[in-house]
């Protein structure tokens, strides 16, 4: 923020956290683990195949408590997984919160999120 201003730009936290948002702007960890930002993309063809892919690389467990599903990832990786599973537009999903490593999916109700529980922890793979 103080940089911002420094510039001469007038900005807020809410402001920066939406426009974050609006650009699909996601943390992500470099080659050297060190936390940078990118630009989130998909292709319409390869979506399903990345949630996969990246519930298998990223996620360390998943429980499922009534209506949602609480998803533990890898350190820095909450965020990507979250940006992912949101662009699918999943019936399944009403919505997510993610953070640093967890997530929070929020279904309809519980017998959807119990389809979901099954079809993520299918491809996790070190699933208890």
């Amino acid at each position: 923020m103080a940089k911002l201003k420094a510039e001469g730009i007038a900005a807020t936290q809410a402001t920066i956290s939406r426009d974050i948002r609006e650009m699909q702007i996601v943390k992500t960890p470099d080659e050297h683990g060190q936390t940078r930002y990118a630009i989130f993309k998909t292709t319409n063809k390869n979506e399903q195949d990345r949630l996969f892919e990246t519930l298998h690389d990223v996620v360390t467990s998943i429980d499922r408590v009534e209506f949602m599903n609480i998803i533990h990832t890898l350190p820095s990786n909450g965020n990507l997984l979250a940006a992912i599973i949101d662009d699918l537009n999943l019936p399944e999903v009403s919505g997510t919160l993610a953070g640093h490593d967890t997530i929070f999916v929020v279904s309809p109700n519980t017998t959807v999120a119990k389809q979901l529980y099954e079809s993520f922890a299918s491809h996790i793979s070190n699933e208890d």
